[in-house]
Protein backbone atom coordinates (compact mmCIF):
# COMPACT_ATOMS: atom_id res chain seq x y z
CA UNK A 1 0.00 0.00 0.00
CA UNK A 2 1.37 3.60 -0.94
CA UNK A 3 1.97 6.00 1.52
CA UNK A 4 -0.22 8.72 1.24
CA UNK A 5 0.56 12.02 2.96
CA UNK A 6 -2.95 13.13 3.75
CA UNK A 7 -1.75 16.38 4.97
CA UNK A 8 -3.81 19.25 5.96
CA UNK A 9 -2.67 22.90 6.40
CA UNK A 10 -3.44 22.88 10.38
CA UNK A 11 -1.31 19.76 10.42
CA UNK A 12 1.33 21.27 9.65
CA UNK A 13 1.31 24.62 11.64
CA UNK A 14 0.98 22.40 14.48
CA UNK A 15 3.95 20.53 13.92
CA UNK A 16 6.09 23.80 12.80
CA UNK A 17 7.19 22.23 9.99
CA UNK A 18 5.47 24.43 7.13
CA UNK A 19 8.06 26.71 6.02
CA UNK A 20 10.09 23.08 5.32
CA UNK A 21 8.13 21.86 2.15
CA UNK A 22 6.85 18.26 3.49
CA UNK A 23 6.69 16.60 0.43
CA UNK A 24 5.98 12.79 -1.25
CA UNK A 25 9.26 10.99 0.07
CA UNK A 26 11.74 9.66 -2.32
CA UNK A 27 11.09 6.53 -3.86
CA UNK A 28 11.87 2.83 -2.08
CA UNK A 29 15.10 0.84 -2.48
CA UNK A 30 13.34 -1.62 -4.78
CA UNK A 31 11.59 0.99 -6.99
CA UNK A 32 8.27 0.31 -5.18
CA UNK A 33 5.77 1.87 -2.93
CA UNK A 34 6.37 1.31 0.41
CA UNK A 35 3.97 -1.58 2.06
CA UNK A 36 3.04 -2.60 5.86
CA UNK A 37 4.26 -5.86 5.64
CA UNK A 38 3.57 -8.19 8.56
CA UNK A 39 5.28 -9.31 11.34
CA UNK A 40 8.71 -11.47 10.77
CA UNK A 41 8.18 -11.61 6.82
CA UNK A 42 11.30 -11.01 6.17
CA UNK A 43 10.43 -6.94 5.09
CA UNK A 44 10.72 -4.11 6.73
CA UNK A 45 10.22 -0.69 5.62
CA UNK A 46 12.96 2.05 7.13
CA UNK A 47 12.05 5.72 6.18
CA UNK A 48 15.63 7.32 6.46
CA UNK A 49 16.65 10.54 7.15
CA UNK A 50 19.96 9.27 6.16
CA UNK A 51 21.25 10.58 2.67
CA UNK A 52 20.92 7.22 0.14
CA UNK A 53 24.23 7.68 -1.52
CA UNK A 54 25.65 7.21 2.46
CA UNK A 55 23.81 4.41 3.11
CA UNK A 56 22.27 2.30 1.00
CA UNK A 57 25.26 0.14 0.73
CA UNK A 58 24.97 -0.70 4.25
CA UNK A 59 21.21 -1.64 4.33
CA UNK A 60 22.26 -3.67 1.16
CA UNK A 61 24.55 -5.86 3.51
CA UNK A 62 21.92 -5.79 6.08
CA UNK A 63 19.85 -7.64 3.51
CA UNK A 64 22.58 -9.98 2.14
CA UNK A 65 23.06 -11.32 5.98
CA UNK A 66 19.56 -11.51 6.79
CA UNK A 67 17.73 -12.03 3.94
CA UNK A 68 15.62 -9.19 5.37
CA UNK A 69 14.06 -6.75 2.64
CA UNK A 70 14.41 -3.33 3.24
CA UNK A 71 11.87 -1.16 1.64
CA UNK A 72 13.47 2.57 1.74
CA UNK A 73 11.86 6.35 2.03
CA UNK A 74 14.47 8.91 1.71
CA UNK A 75 13.86 11.92 2.32
CA UNK A 76 15.42 15.21 4.96
CA UNK A 77 15.09 13.89 8.61
CA UNK A 78 12.30 16.90 9.44
CA UNK A 79 10.33 15.53 6.43
CA UNK A 80 10.15 12.27 7.67
CA UNK A 81 9.61 13.42 11.23
CA UNK A 82 6.71 15.27 10.32
CA UNK A 83 5.21 12.82 8.20
CA UNK A 84 5.10 10.25 10.85
CA UNK A 85 3.17 12.85 12.64
CA UNK A 86 0.88 13.01 10.34
CA UNK A 87 0.07 9.33 9.95
CA UNK A 88 0.03 7.86 13.02
CA UNK A 89 -0.82 4.58 13.67
CA UNK A 90 -1.23 4.35 9.94
CA UNK A 91 2.38 4.64 8.88
CA UNK A 92 3.69 1.80 6.92
CA UNK A 93 6.65 2.53 8.60
CA UNK A 94 8.75 0.32 10.53
CA UNK A 95 11.84 2.08 11.84
CA UNK A 96 12.87 5.91 11.31
CA UNK A 97 16.68 5.95 10.71
CA UNK A 98 16.99 9.99 11.35
CA UNK A 99 20.00 11.91 11.01
CA UNK A 100 19.76 13.60 14.36
CA UNK A 101 18.07 12.74 18.23
CA UNK A 102 15.77 15.76 18.06
CA UNK A 103 13.86 14.70 15.23
CA UNK A 104 13.82 10.45 17.06
CA UNK A 105 12.74 12.78 20.21
CA UNK A 106 9.98 14.71 18.56
CA UNK A 107 8.38 11.21 16.95
CA UNK A 108 8.94 9.95 20.31
CA UNK A 109 7.11 12.47 21.66
CA UNK A 110 4.03 11.79 19.82
CA UNK A 111 4.12 8.20 21.93
CA UNK A 112 4.86 6.48 18.19
CA UNK A 113 8.36 4.82 19.18
CA UNK A 114 8.90 1.38 20.89
CA UNK A 115 10.77 1.01 24.06
CA UNK A 116 13.63 -1.14 22.62
CA UNK A 117 15.19 -4.29 24.44
CA UNK A 118 17.89 -2.94 27.40
CA UNK A 119 20.43 -5.59 26.01
CA UNK A 120 20.16 -3.35 22.50
CA UNK A 121 20.41 -0.13 24.11
CA UNK A 122 22.89 -1.28 26.64
CA UNK A 123 25.44 -1.15 23.49
CA UNK A 124 25.59 1.91 23.07
CA UNK A 125 26.77 4.79 25.98
CA UNK A 126 23.66 6.76 28.18
CA UNK A 127 25.05 10.06 26.36
CA UNK A 128 23.92 8.54 22.99
CA UNK A 129 20.86 7.09 23.47
CA UNK A 130 17.02 7.80 25.00
CA UNK A 131 16.09 7.73 28.48
CA UNK A 132 13.03 5.61 27.94
CA UNK A 133 14.61 3.55 25.51
CA UNK A 134 12.86 5.03 22.38
CA UNK A 135 15.20 5.16 20.33
CA UNK A 136 18.80 4.02 20.58
CA UNK A 137 22.32 6.43 18.71
CA UNK A 138 24.16 4.23 15.66
CA UNK A 139 26.53 6.90 14.71
CA UNK A 140 27.62 10.12 16.62
CA UNK A 141 29.44 14.02 14.55
CA UNK A 142 30.42 16.76 15.89
CA UNK A 143 29.67 20.32 14.82
CA UNK A 144 32.41 21.87 13.25
CA UNK A 145 33.57 25.44 11.12
CA UNK A 146 35.01 24.00 7.95
CA UNK A 147 37.11 26.43 6.60
CA UNK A 148 39.48 27.58 3.52
CA UNK A 149 42.95 27.55 5.33
CA UNK A 150 44.20 29.49 2.45
CA UNK A 151 41.51 32.57 3.40
CA UNK A 152 41.10 32.27 7.04
CA UNK A 153 44.77 31.71 9.62
CA UNK A 154 43.88 29.49 12.68
CA UNK A 155 44.60 32.21 14.63
CA UNK A 156 41.38 34.19 13.34
CA UNK A 157 39.26 31.34 13.93
CA UNK A 158 36.18 32.08 16.19
CA UNK A 159 36.54 31.13 20.00
CA UNK A 160 32.66 30.70 19.95
CA UNK A 161 30.18 29.90 16.97
CA UNK A 162 28.07 33.33 17.76
CA UNK A 163 31.43 34.99 17.04
CA UNK A 164 29.95 34.82 13.27
CA UNK A 165 27.17 37.24 13.86
CA UNK A 166 30.38 39.79 14.36
CA UNK A 167 30.63 42.20 10.87
CA UNK A 168 33.97 41.25 10.03
CA UNK A 169 32.16 37.50 9.16
CA UNK A 170 29.85 39.57 6.61
CA UNK A 171 28.92 37.53 3.77
CA UNK A 172 31.86 35.08 4.84
CA UNK A 173 30.00 32.09 6.01
CA UNK A 174 28.22 29.62 4.83
CA UNK A 175 24.81 27.61 6.28
CA UNK A 176 21.94 24.56 5.46
CA UNK A 177 19.14 26.18 7.47
CA UNK A 178 17.08 23.00 6.20
CA UNK A 179 19.66 20.50 7.21
CA UNK A 180 18.73 18.19 10.08
CA UNK A 181 21.97 19.21 11.01
CA UNK A 182 21.74 23.06 11.49
CA UNK A 183 18.39 22.57 12.86
CA UNK A 184 19.52 20.25 15.87
CA UNK A 185 22.09 22.46 16.55
CA UNK A 186 19.61 25.63 16.79
CA UNK A 187 17.82 23.49 19.35
CA UNK A 188 20.68 23.51 21.18
CA UNK A 189 21.04 27.13 21.57
CA UNK A 190 17.51 27.16 23.11
CA UNK A 191 18.46 24.32 25.18
CA UNK A 192 21.74 25.73 26.89
CA UNK A 193 20.72 29.18 26.25
CA UNK A 194 17.17 30.14 25.98
CA UNK A 195 15.04 30.96 23.00
CA UNK A 196 16.02 34.17 23.37
CA UNK A 197 19.40 33.88 22.59
CA UNK A 198 18.67 31.24 19.98
CA UNK A 199 17.06 34.14 18.03
CA UNK A 200 19.27 36.46 18.30
CA UNK A 201 21.70 34.70 16.68
CA UNK A 202 19.87 33.81 13.81
CA UNK A 203 19.06 37.20 13.34
CA UNK A 204 22.45 38.14 13.73
CA UNK A 205 23.32 35.32 11.13
CA UNK A 206 20.86 36.74 8.79
CA UNK A 207 21.89 39.97 9.49
CA UNK A 208 25.62 39.23 8.27
CA UNK A 209 24.31 38.21 5.01
CA UNK A 210 25.22 34.15 4.70
CA UNK A 211 25.80 31.94 2.24
CA UNK A 212 22.75 29.81 2.30
CA UNK A 213 23.31 26.14 0.69
CA UNK A 214 20.73 22.91 0.30
CA UNK A 215 23.32 20.89 1.95
CA UNK A 216 26.39 20.49 4.13
CA UNK A 217 28.01 18.53 1.02
CA UNK A 218 27.73 22.25 -1.33
CA UNK A 219 29.33 23.89 1.94
CA UNK A 220 32.53 21.74 2.13
CA UNK A 221 33.00 21.77 -1.62
CA UNK A 222 32.66 25.94 -2.10
CA UNK A 223 35.09 26.36 1.06
CA UNK A 224 37.44 23.69 -0.36
CA UNK A 225 37.19 25.83 -3.70
CA UNK A 226 37.71 29.19 -2.19
CA UNK A 227 33.82 30.74 -2.82
CA UNK A 228 32.83 30.62 0.60
CA UNK A 229 35.91 31.21 3.46
CA UNK A 230 34.07 29.03 5.73
CA UNK A 231 31.33 27.41 6.91
CA UNK A 232 28.81 25.79 9.28
CA UNK A 233 28.43 22.01 9.12
CA UNK A 234 29.05 18.41 10.55
CA UNK A 235 32.72 17.11 10.93
CA UNK A 236 32.13 13.75 8.61
CA UNK A 237 31.41 15.72 5.37
CA UNK A 238 34.63 16.80 4.86
CA UNK A 239 35.31 12.80 4.76
CA UNK A 240 32.94 12.80 2.08
CA UNK A 241 33.91 15.54 -0.35
CA UNK A 242 37.53 13.66 0.02
CA UNK A 243 35.84 10.54 -1.18
CA UNK A 244 34.32 11.89 -4.06
CA UNK A 245 37.15 14.36 -5.12
CA UNK A 246 39.74 10.69 -4.91
CA UNK A 247 41.81 12.61 -1.99
CA UNK A 248 42.00 12.15 1.76
CA UNK A 249 40.70 14.87 3.82
CA UNK A 250 44.49 16.10 4.84
CA UNK A 251 44.71 17.04 1.41
CA UNK A 252 41.99 18.99 1.13
CA UNK A 253 42.53 22.93 1.42
CA UNK A 254 39.46 22.58 3.57
CA UNK A 255 39.61 22.07 7.42
CA UNK A 256 38.02 21.58 10.84
CA UNK A 257 37.76 23.94 13.04
CA UNK A 258 36.28 22.27 16.66
CA UNK A 259 35.00 25.30 18.83
CA UNK A 260 37.00 25.31 22.16
CA UNK A 261 35.26 24.90 25.68
CA UNK A 262 32.49 23.29 25.55
CA UNK A 263 30.82 25.91 23.06
CA UNK A 264 27.22 25.31 21.40
CA UNK A 265 28.90 25.42 18.54
CA UNK A 266 30.63 21.98 19.34
CA UNK A 267 27.98 20.07 19.88
CA UNK A 268 27.78 16.15 19.43
CA UNK A 269 24.65 14.21 18.29
CA UNK A 270 23.81 11.35 16.80
CA UNK A 271 22.18 9.63 13.83
CA UNK A 272 19.98 7.13 15.44
CA UNK A 273 16.85 4.63 15.13
CA UNK A 274 13.62 3.73 16.83
CA UNK A 275 11.15 1.28 16.13
CA UNK A 276 7.38 2.06 15.40
CA UNK A 277 5.09 0.81 17.85
CA UNK A 278 3.37 -1.42 15.78
CA UNK A 279 6.39 -3.06 14.70
CA UNK A 280 7.58 -3.48 18.33
CA UNK A 281 7.34 -7.55 18.11
CA UNK A 282 8.57 -7.72 14.57
CA UNK A 283 11.89 -10.13 14.66
CA UNK A 284 12.91 -8.23 11.59
CA UNK A 285 12.88 -4.59 13.24
CA UNK A 286 14.94 -5.90 16.00
CA UNK A 287 17.08 -7.70 13.76
CA UNK A 288 17.91 -4.26 12.03
CA UNK A 289 18.94 -2.43 14.93
CA UNK A 290 21.34 -5.05 16.22
CA UNK A 291 22.86 -5.24 12.30
CA UNK A 292 23.40 -1.45 12.78
CA UNK A 293 25.08 -1.65 16.46
CA UNK A 294 27.45 -4.45 15.37
CA UNK A 295 31.10 -4.00 14.42
CA UNK A 296 30.49 -4.17 10.53
CA UNK A 297 27.88 -1.29 10.65
CA UNK A 298 29.43 0.43 12.90
CA UNK A 299 33.09 0.03 11.39
CA UNK A 300 31.39 1.06 7.73
CA UNK A 301 30.49 4.13 10.02
CA UNK A 302 33.71 4.88 10.63
CA UNK A 303 35.48 4.20 7.52
CA UNK A 304 32.54 5.17 4.43
CA UNK A 305 30.67 7.91 5.93
CA UNK A 306 33.77 8.82 8.45
CA UNK A 307 31.23 9.30 11.53
CA UNK A 308 32.24 8.29 15.02
CA UNK A 309 30.99 4.86 16.12
CA UNK A 310 29.23 4.70 19.22
CA UNK A 311 29.68 1.32 20.72
CA UNK A 312 33.37 0.53 22.29
CA UNK A 313 36.01 -1.11 20.28
CA UNK A 314 35.43 0.53 16.88
CA UNK A 315 38.57 2.97 16.09
CA UNK A 316 36.78 6.15 14.49
CA UNK A 317 38.10 8.11 11.67
CA UNK A 318 42.07 9.29 11.35
CA UNK A 319 41.65 12.99 10.98
CA UNK A 320 39.53 14.10 13.39
CA UNK A 321 40.18 13.79 17.40
CA UNK A 322 38.64 10.21 19.46
CA UNK A 323 35.11 11.25 20.37
CA UNK A 324 36.36 11.16 24.15
CA UNK A 325 38.63 14.51 23.60
CA UNK A 326 35.92 16.50 22.09
CA UNK A 327 35.17 19.60 24.65
CA UNK A 328 31.04 19.15 24.27
CA UNK A 329 28.66 21.58 25.57
CA UNK A 330 26.47 20.14 28.58
CA UNK A 331 23.46 19.28 26.78
CA UNK A 332 21.27 16.14 27.15
CA UNK A 333 20.61 14.75 23.63
CA UNK A 334 17.15 13.67 24.95
CA UNK A 335 16.84 17.22 25.36
CA UNK A 336 16.81 18.15 21.50
CA UNK A 337 12.76 17.37 21.12
CA UNK A 338 11.77 20.64 20.26
CA UNK A 339 12.04 19.94 16.43
CA UNK A 340 8.57 21.63 15.72
CA UNK A 341 9.69 25.13 17.50
CA UNK A 342 13.15 25.21 16.09
CA UNK A 343 12.05 24.94 12.70
CA UNK A 344 9.25 27.69 13.06
CA UNK A 345 12.17 30.05 14.28
CA UNK A 346 14.67 29.49 11.59
CA UNK A 347 11.68 29.89 9.32
CA UNK A 348 11.00 33.04 10.79
CA UNK A 349 14.54 34.33 11.09
CA UNK A 350 14.20 34.65 7.21
CA UNK A 351 17.21 32.25 6.72
CA UNK A 352 15.26 29.53 4.71
CA UNK A 353 14.91 31.47 1.08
Amino acid sequence: MSVSLRRSTATLVATGLLGFGLVACGSDEDGGAADPGKPNDKVITVYSGRNEQLVKPLLEKFTQQTGIKVQTRYATTAQLAAQLVEEGDRSPADAFFAQDAGALGTVAKKGMLATLPAETTGKVAETYRARNGAWVGLSARSRVLVYNADQVPAADLPASVFELTDPKWKGKVAVAPTNASFQAFVTAIRVQHGDQKAKDFLAGLKANEPQVRDSNVKIVEDVNGGSVPVGLVNHYYLGEVAKEQGTTPESLKAKLHFFPGGDTGALVNVAGVGVLKGSAEDADAKAFVDFMLGAEAQKYFAEETSEYPVVTGVPGPAFVPPLADLKVPAIDLNDLDTLDATVKMITESGLVP
